[in-house]
């Protein structure tokens, strides 16, 4: 679904970054999507449209160990992959370890930016969002995801702050794109993605959701399967 709108200005705390001290969190989340989603990683349809719109040099902020990247070659694309946790380096080159708020690159640098699954791991998605615009090239094509606050409705009982606003989210992320942008298009989901058909399958998704491995292995055991899980999110995107 493709809606116009500015979302709500409900915020909450940013989610901690854990990349680098609990690596396995990252991979579970990875593995997961890779073999129980339905559709799969958003990135494969962000590429082509970036491609589409003549993005041939894309900035992908927080784009860890490179899967846009590796989309965007597919579609003949070049990707600047830039992230703070130390798995930037198995992405493809180049890449560069920074800070999201103050990103070293010149003004209008980029005719396309990706802010994928990142902005809410930061206490001022905004300034980071105009960080952004600043490296865009006028014209040029910015995208930024985020799930719900209510993503996975059926795992409610067993994930923490479920349902508790976050720093940029699908409910409040649009009015945060919008009021660095301007005028923006949001694409919506709200929908079953994903199949687990036990519970060694259903604690990797919940490893990958956040929970620690015995943790994730005890919630497994009390909640049914098998289990069709809800997925609720948004793309936002914005032309400089």
């Amino acid at each position: 679904m493709t809606t116009q709108g500015a979302g709500t200005h409900e915020t909450g705390p940013p989610l901690p970054t854990d990349y680098d001290v609990d690596p396995g969190r990252f991979a579970a989340n990875q593995a997961a999507t890779a073999a129980f989603s339905r559709r799969g990683d958003v990135r494969a349809a962000v590429a082509r449209r970036l491609a589409e719109a003549g993005c041939k040099l894309v900035l992908d902020l927080g784009g860890g160990n490179g899967v846009l990247a590796r989309e965007l070659a597919k579609v003949g694309a070049r990707t600047l992959t830039v992230d703070r946790a130390s798995y930037v380096a198995d992405a493809p080159r180049p890449v560069v370890r920074a800070d999201a708020r103050a990103l070293p690159f010149r003004e209008l640098s980029f005719p396309g930016a990706a802010a994928l699954w990142v902005l809410y791991h930061l206490s001022s998605p905004e300034a980071t969002l105009a960080e952004l615009r600043r490296c865009l090239r006028p014209g040029g094509v910015m995208v930024a995801s985020a799930p719900s606050r209510c993503n996975d409705p059926e795992l409610r009982s067993v994930l923490p702050r479920w349902g508790q606003p976050l720093s940029f989210d699908a409910e409040n992320g649009p009015g945060q794109v919008a009021r660095v942008f301007g005028a923006i298009e949001v694409e919506t989901w709200d929908e079953p993605m994903v199949s687990l058909s036990g519970p060694e399958e259903l604690a990797l998704y919940l490893r990958g959701r956040g929970l620690a491995e015995d943790d994730a292995h005890a919630a497994a055991q009390r909640v049914k399967t098998p289990l069709t899980v809800t997925k609720r999110g948004m793309l936002a995107w914005a032309r400089k």
